[in-house]
């Protein structure tokens, strides 16, 4: 049975703090955004790309910037993010190049292709395997013969809970973003209860399961690693 990922809730306060609240965490999102750029760097110069669990924009404001012949479709369930994203979009003079979704990308209309799509740290909050690889399907099915995917989420070789994990570091990290030990607290239990950790090596088989031929780790940080696959032609 497919699965339909439930919505982060964000009220308007969280959405509108969110970018705050991890910007001591940048440089890990940036080395992320570095890398996808190299991967699609050979896009052709009015590039369509759909992106998927857009947030707050960051990868929009990124990409737009870099490439200025590009548009772009935003996707986001959750409305109080898409509104941040709006704002965001609207004053760097951007809303000519961006059509805006609300709701999962199963709801999009398919067509016309996209060149290529992101998914920055989206997939790993569905936790049945079987959903998650309809999830990257239906992003498949939206982008054109030998179109690029982008893939960003919390991944681990060992399981997070063995001595060979890096959770201890990556909730430092997170404890240095400013997160209470509260905070922290919750949020421990939810990557046991929420999130679907899976190895790097699982993935990029679900990326194949979803028919990307093909699926490199181009990007790694802690537990957040990146993925460059890509449709046959």
């Amino acid at each position: 049975m497919k699965e339909t990922p439930k919505p982060i809730a964000f009220d308007e306060e969280q959405a509108a703090s969110y970018d705050k609240r991890f910007a001591k965490l940048a440089p890990m999102r940036d080395g992320l955004h570095l890398a996808m750029r190299m991967g699609l760097l050979a896009l052709p110069a009015n590039a369509r790309i759909l992106c998927v669990g857009v947030g707050t924009g960051a990868e929009v404001l990124y990409l737009a910037e870099a490439f200025p012949g590009w548009h772009f479709t935003l996707v986001d369930p959750a409305p109080a993010m898409l509104a941040v994203c709006r704002k965001h979009v609207a004053a760097q003079g951007l809303s000519s190049r961006c059509t805006f979704h609300e709701g999962f990308v199963d709801t999009l209309a398919i067509g016309p292709a996209h060149d290529a799509a992101t998914s920055l740290l989206v997939s790993h909050f569905i936790l049945d395997r079987g959903a998650r690889v309809a999830f990257f399907h239906e992003i498949a099915k939206r982008l054109v013969a030998g179109g690029l995917l982008v893939s960003a989420d919390i991944a681990s070789p060992a399981p997070i809970d063995s001595g060979e994990s890096v959770l201890d570091l990556w909730m430092r990290a997170l404890a240095y973003s400013g997160m209470t030990a509260e905070m922290a607290a919750t949020y421990r239990e939810k990557l046991d209860s929420g999130v679907s950790i899976l190895s790097p090596t699982e993935i990029a088989a679900i990326h194949g399961e979803a028919g990307f031929s093909s699926s490199r780790l181009i990007s790694h940080t802690l537990l957040m690693h990146g993925w460059l696959a890509q449709l046959p032609a």
